[in-house]
């Protein structure tokens, strides 16, 4: 094989592969040193001339030409009488410059050489997966599906399969090969001698961020900041937003003229419901935002818990719209704040309660100590919660937390009955 063919099949490769000339040369003068330090030992005797507009690759041994019968090293040196074959010209101490042919090297040696440029050129597509979606960390990529598996949906994307695992996907989406997909890319994982895994996500609140700076001009531009996300991915989210401009309600940006912003986001997130809230450094103003829609009548604050804590009281006709369903907003709502929230309903002025220490005759003080730390310092505070409420709160084992309902519900009873 010439010297030009197996560099012609090397730019092929090369170009297919979008390798630039620069890299190619690069390569190309590494696959033929490594052929030349496994047949010399060494590459120093040896200059390589390589053209990659054209495919032309010369390879130059150089030789010091040394007196009859004093040779040391055939690799560097070549003896008076052998250069003067070459050109009668040539005296001692000359360079003597004679170009090799690929195929001196055997048909073995090529093979490998092949291999060796091939492999290089795959460690390159590599690195360039990993460098350009590493900086893409955080950005929407759009994509099509091409395979579904029970675990994850595999999306193409500039040639390059990104994988979307079950955890980043929206509980709600249904997806079919073919789709365009947006998602944010999440992470990329280096596996030693892997190909990169690309990870993207619809489920990270970092999502949503991105789909509001598409959708809300005001966020582009440095107008309204978005100070905190959070989210149940195909439930709800909650978006905390501040406006730099006294001119611009922040709020109102995001949703847009008749909700068509956030309708646009809603859709995208497969209807999942979107709280715009504006933020406040007072925790308390900002608790009340944060659980919208109910309307909390007032907020106590207990910085010295860990984490700290909240007692909130809502009217007893929002108490489920704080709390949400399945607890969705009031846990939402924690996260968005920091603070644990404690939800209790209002307690009317005409509304007979009970202080918890009277039920020390039949509760350990140990009991009526732990519900008075999560708040629950009457008997109807502590019959607003249901059982699994007061189990999270507490701590309290669900035997306990049965047995202290049906104590202080008893109460009420027997005082329902000496009243009949």
């Amino acid at each position: 094989m010439q010297n030009s063919e197996l560099v012609s099949s090397f730019a092929e490769i090369a170009h297919s592969k979008g390798i630039d000339r620069d890299t190619l040369q690069l390569i190309v003068e590494d696959v033929f040193r490594a052929m030349l330090r496994k047949r010399y030992g060494s590459d120093e005797a040896f200059e390589i001339i390589f053209n990659p507009d054209h495919g032309d690759i010369q390879i130059l041994h150089i030789r010091e030409v040394v007196p009859d019968w004093e040779l040391e090293d055939p690799v560097t040196q070549i003896e008076l009488s052998e250069a003067r074959k070459i050109d009668p010209d040539f005296e001692v101490g000359d360079e003597v410059a004679s170009e090799l042919d690929i195929s001196e090297f055997g048909r073995r040696a090529i093979m490998t050489a092949r291999q060796t440029f091939s492999q290089r050129i795959r460690d390159l597509e590599k690195e360039k997966i990993y460098q350009e979606y590493s900086e893409l960390i955080g950005e929407i990529v759009v994509g099509e599906i091409y395979q579904i598996r029970r675990r994850e949906v595999l999306v193409m994307h500039n040639r390059t399969e990104l994988i979307l695992p079950r955890e980043e996907q929206i509980p709600r989406d249904r997806y079919r090969k073919g789709d365009t997909l947006r998602a944010i890319v999440k992470e990329v994982r280096r596996e030693s001698g892997g190909t990169p895994q690309v990870i993207i996500s619809r489920a990270d609140p970092v999502f949503l961020e991105r789909l509001l700076e598409l959708e809300v001009p005001e966020i582009e531009e440095g107008i309204v900041e978005v100070k905190r996300i959070v989210r149940e991915p195909g439930e709800r989210a909650k978006v905390a937003v501040v406006s730099h401009d006294e001119r611009v309600d922040p709020v109102g940006a995001c949703v847009g003229l008749r909700g068509n912003r956030i309708h646009a986001i809603v859709r995208e997130l497969s209807n999942e419901s979107i709280d715009v809230i504006e933020w406040s450094d007072d925790p308390r103003e900002l608790i009340k935002r944060a659980l919208a829609p109910a309307k909390p009548l007032s907020v106590t604050l207990n910085e010295e818990a860990n984490p700290p804590r909240a007692k909130v009281v809502v009217r007893a006709d929002e108490v489920s719209q704080a709390i949400g369903r399945g607890g969705v907003n009031i846990r939402l709502a924690s996260r968005l704040t920091g603070y644990e929230l404690d939800v209790y309903r209002e307690i009317l002025p005409d509304e007979e309660d009970i202080e918890i220490e009277e039920f020390a005759d039949e509760l350990d003080e140990s009991i009526i100590a732990r519900l008075r730390e999560i708040g629950c310092d009457t008997a109807r505070a502590v019959l607003d919660l249901s059982l699994e409420e007061l189990m999270r709160r507490s701590g309290l084992d669900e035997e306990t937390a049965r047995r202290v309902m049906e104590v202080i519900r008893a109460e009420f009873e027997d005082e329902e009955e000496l009243e009949g």
